[in-house]
């Protein structure tokens, strides 16, 4: 049996890293992992006023994640924090208060960055937001890529034979801890 994993990409640029270690993400996933890449941009602005009749894009998001074995985040950062779309998925989907559709579920988190921080201070914000509504995280490995810029080719194919290896590793300990968290 293959756990469905929910994989967020933070950002929405067409182009963007975050949805290129996605794709390579889920090519490299061994069998008990089925990674469903979730892009955020037909997601609305979260608005409390909403909520006693929610828009079909929450509904569907939250169905999602409801259904889900578990989710990983690869997130940018974005002026030292996690981009707004992110933090707004975050929003819409932990809502209505107490029946958040991450509870329970276990999460990993992966930076990255085309410059040396890796992203690392967008993982510690998430680290700060989720505990309360999500499940487990994910503590090692922890994963901030940094220097991606040159990792991929003109289709999106990963070829950093380095970025690979530690996408590897990452995902046998996410494996690993997702059969523990739902066995």
């Amino acid at each position: 049996m293959a756990y469905n994993i929910v994989t967020i990409v933070g950002s929405i640029r067409k182009q963007s890293f975050s949805l290129k270690i996605a794709n390579a993400l889920a090519k490299l996933a061994p069998a008990s992992l089925n990674l469903d890449v979730t892009t955020l941009e037909g997601i609305s602005f979260f608005n409390q006023d909403l909520e006693a009749a929610p828009p079909a894009d929450w509904l569907a998001f939250r169905e999602k994640l409801q259904k889900s074995n578990g989710v990983l985040f690869v997130t940018p950062e974005y002026n030292r924090s996690v981009p707004g779309v992110l933090k707004n998925a975050i929003d819409v989907a932990s809502r209505p208060y107490g029946k958040s559709s991450f509870l329970g579920k276990p999460v990993g988190i992966i930076g990255n960055s085309p410059g040396p921080l890796g992203g690392v201070s967008a993982v510690k914000h998430l680290q700060n937001i989720l505990p309360g509504i999500s499940g487990p995280i994910l503590g090692q490995p922890e994963a901030y890529l940094n220097g991606v810029g040159d990792a991929f080719d003109e289709q999106g194919e990963l070829t950093k034979e380095a970025l690979k290896t530690v996408l590897q590793q990452y995902l046998d300990a996410f494996a690993a801890f997702v059969a523990k968290q739902n066995g």
